[in-house]
């Protein structure tokens, strides 16, 4: 059996960083030219000049969050696409409502690869249990599926009946959907004694895999890998045989950012995926997935060669109401960089004594620098139009999770 859906994945990484590169004036190009919205968001940028990585994170963030302001401002799409909408071979709608456009590339969401990777190929009977209403995630997979030679059992959700009794008739080697889905399917198998043990594989997303439950699923006799992937990028990682980690697609761009800013994270540190995708048809620069993660150091021991991250970690729109005004990360960012002395930094909110209080609690080299505490405070109250109090502690005290906003109150 093929190891390695194409030699793509086993590049020197130089190699593939090199190639990324190359490609991203011509798409940033492409961005200006056919996206309005982009058009603007884009105004003044030298497309030839955006070649690196340091030149990319200079660009604006654009994020999920705003997608639905974006697409009501400017309908259908907010100006992103680059392919006018009759040109486009589906239109989907996820909850916002957010338009999500898909062209006619064959396996336009590049879900071949985490399915390869997952030990699915060509002949295989898969069960595709993601929705086909509306939302992209069944036509994502049955365009993977469809790529690598499948036969696909569009089953949708629900009527879990109908979904055991096709189990045992068409005997699927692999179902494709959520964990959740698939437990509730393999309960009803267990409770009527039907048998579904031709199903040796299934490839998940869009929820969380809590270790007990794959755990549970492989003593049934199904071994669960886990992708990553949203409506707007389609694939974005996805775990192999080895699961340690998730590795990166091989078409996108993928950047960790600190919350509420662009700045890129350091190597190793929890931040916001940010992913720029070479998808002419909807050609998103730095997209804000609002999706925390870190960069696992090395390479997979299955020889994939990409990056991988951890998976998901949270969320990173950390937003808190504050005696009756939002606090954004974005405002915590600001504060660090009117004070260089800062390092790292994270607002503790809490509500001790039934008042709500904002703690900025800043690592610093000097603690004693004149003035660094009243200046940070004036910052604060300058920036939130909140009061609130500075301590300062050693680098590296913060813990590594990407949290700007620790939002601590209790109300009972």
């Amino acid at each position: 059996m093929t190891e390695h859906y194409d030699s793509l994945e086993t590049r020197d990484p130089e190699v593939r960083e090199r190639a990324l590169m190359a490609a991203l004036p011509g798409q940033v190009a492409n961005a200006q030219a056919n996206a309005a919205g982009f058009g603007k968001i884009l105004a003044g940028v030298g497309a030839g000049d955006i070649n690196s990585r340091a030149a990319l994170a200079q660009l604006p963030v654009t994020r999920k969050s705003g997608l639905k302001d974006l697409q009501h401002a400017s309908p259908p799409f907010g100006g992103l696409n680059a392919t006018p909408i009759g040109r486009l071979a589906r239109i989907f709608i996820s909850p916002g409502p957010i338009y999500d456009p898909e062209g006619h590339r064959e396996d336009y969401w590049r879900m071949a690869r985490p399915l390869f990777a997952a030990g699915i190929r060509a002949g295989d009977v898969v069960q595709n249990c993601f929705s086909y209403h509306f939302t992209p995630a069944a036509s994502m997979m049955e365009g993977g599926l469809l790529k690598l030679g499948c036969a696909v059992i569009p089953a949708g959700i629900g009527q879990t009946e109908m979904q055991v009794a096709a189990i045992v008739d068409l005997k699927p080697g692999a179902y494709v959907g959520t964990p959740s889905f698939l437990k509730i399917i393999v309960e009803k198998a267990l409770e009527t004694g039907a048998d579904i043990s031709s199903l040796k594989r299934a490839v998940v997303g869009a929820e969380a895999l809590p270790a007990a439950l794959r755990a549970w699923l492989r003593e049934q006799g199904i071994r669960t890998l886990q992708m990553y992937a949203t409506a707007d990028l389609g694939n974005i990682a996805y775990e192999s045989e080895a699961m340690e980690g998730m590795i990166l697609d091989e078409d996108i761009i993928v950047e960790l950012v600190r919350p509420g800013t662009g700045d890129p994270v350091k190597q190793g540190e929890v931040g916001e995926v940010v992913v720029t995708t070479l998808n002419a048809d909807y050609p998103l620069i730095r997209f804000g997935t609002g999706d925390m993660s870190a960069i696992l150091p090395g390479i997979s021991p299955c020889g994939r060669t990409n990056l991988r991250i951890k998976g998901w970690m949270g969320r990173a729109d950390q937003t808190t109401k504050v005696k009756g005004l939002f606090v954004h990360p974005s405002q915590v960012a600001d504060v660090v960089r009117r004070h260089p002395e800062i390092l790292k930094a994270r607002l503790v909110v809490d509500n001790a004594g039934g008042q709500d209080r904002m703690t900025l609690h800043c690592e610093v080299r000097d603690a004693n620098a004149p003035d660094l505490a009243k200046g940070i405070v004036d910052s604060m109250r300058d920036l939130t139009k909140l009061r609130g109090e500075v301590t300062f502690i050693a680098p590296g005290a913060l813990a590594n999770d990407g949290k700007v906003i620790d939002d601590v109150r209790k109300y009972d």
